[in-house]
């Protein structure tokens, strides 16, 4: 059976959540970034140049870094909601001064304690 696609309420709490997700990455808000992510062992996250496996791998590298993600603009954002309870987020950015186009993904799923990133992939194309 093949989930309802892009429930409108479903996908408009997705949208807030990923517009808050997105408004902590730019403020650097480490604590709003580390409760998105779903707080377990299964959970992974492949940046730039490093692959996190767990929530607390994921959080021990964001205290690591030294200072907040550059500006960037969303060039696209694609959020597709699977049922209720699942859903993807897609997004091109442009960070400020650069010319290359970054791509991050991201998999959100519905917990007891809302939704949750169980998976996320950045990456900068050449």
């Amino acid at each position: 059976m093949t989930p309802e696609i892009n429930i409108p309420e479903v996908l408009a709490e997705v949208r807030a959540v990923f517009a808050r997700y997105e408004e902590a990455l730019v403020a650097n808000q480490r604590a709003v970034l580390d409760e998105l992510f779903w707080n377990s062992p299964h959970t992974l996250r492949y940046g730039f140049s490093e692959n996190h496996y767990g929530h607390a791998d994921i959080c021990a590298f964001r205290a690591s870094l030294p200072v907040q993600s550059p500006p960037r603009e969303l060039l696209r954002t694609v959020i597709t909601t699977y049922g209720r309870d699942f859903a993807t987020a897609n997004v091109e950015f442009r960070r400020e001064g650069s010319r290359q186009i970054g791509r991050q993904s991201q998999t959100w799923l519905r917990t007891a304690e809302g939704w949750r990133v169980v998976a996320a992939h950045v990456s900068l194309m050449d």
